[in-house]
């Protein structure tokens, strides 16, 4: 008996690309006025706190995120005292001058905490936030004394971007401790405070969240791989490319997002 002969596959279309000016991506908004501009950096600091507040970075009445006001340069947005972060909202936020007075607001700051932001911000005018909270591996790490080492990818935005402030700053509302924070801060992303735990900064409310959770994360991995053999460290070249790719305060921006819009979905009141 003779064979069929197969028929020949139907040809398949394959869709055009979109082209590349078409597709949305998501970056920082550009305001046209300092009011929005506030509204925006009250959000995000509300939503931040909130983030953290799910990550499990609230200690009691500890930690801090502020933000610079965008029309008076020494004025900061801030996390009122005693006020859990998980009910956070843009209207509870106090105003705070550079000098720890409320200007805008009926509650209380935390003035040890505000004494070191205030001088981070001053120390640094193009920073837009400075976060620190006591978080676990943060603390850990703190407590041995030691630096992110470059043993992950995401170790590496942090190589040779961070510092040590080597001295137990303790409970102070001292403005010359803040001063020799900021100063061993430099021109980096980030300190770690011995004994103390983790201190961000960012040239927004976004990055400087994120790059407090990715240090954070960073630390823990880094506990925890001592713990289970010898760490093998990428090569300083690596390093260094790798942090040229990932340490930029754009990337952390844009990596923060997801977050943003998982909080903000999900608890939308926080931005009243």
């Amino acid at each position: 008996m003779d064979k069929i002969p197969a028929k020949a596959p139907a040809p398949v279309s394959v869709p055009a690309p979109v082209p590349v000016d078409q597709l949305r991506f998501a970056m920082p908004p550009v305001h046209e006025s300092f009011a929005d501009e506030r509204a925006h950096r009250k959000q995000r600091l509300a939503g931040a706190l909130r983030v953290f507040a799910g990550l499990g970075y609230e200690e009691g009445v500890s930690g801090h995120i502020t933000a610079r006001d965008p029309e008076f340069d020494d004025c900061y947005w801030v996390n009122p005292f005693g006020e859990p972060f998980a009910t956070m909202t843009a209207g509870k936020l106090v105003l705070v001058n550079g000098e720890g007075q409320v200007v805008e607001g009926a509650q209380r700051v935390n003035q040890a905490a505000f004494a070191v932001h205030a001088e981070v911000h001053r120390a640094r005018p193009g920073v837009v936030a400075v976060a620190h909270t006591h978080s676990v591996h943060g603390r850990a790490l703190a407590g041995l004394g030691e630096l992110i080492e470059p043993m992950t990818q995401e170790a590496c935005a942090f190589y040779e971007d961070h510092a040590l402030y080597d001295a137990y700053t303790g409970v102070s509302v001292n403005a010359a401790e803040g001063r020799s924070i900021a100063t061993a801060l430099g021109d980096r992303k980030a300190v770690i405070l011995r004994n103390h735990g983790l201190l961000t900064v960012g040239d927004s409310v976004d990055a400087a969240a994120w790059w407090f959770i990715a240090m954070e994360r960073c630390a823990q991995v880094q506990l925890a791989a001592r713990t289970a053999g010898k760490p093998v460290l990428i090569a300083h070249r690596d390093a260094v490319a790798t942090r040229e790719q990932l340490g930029g305060d754009l990337v952390a921006w844009i990596s923060y997002q997801p977050l943003w819009r998982r909080i903000v979905g999900a608890e939308p009141e926080l931005m009243s």
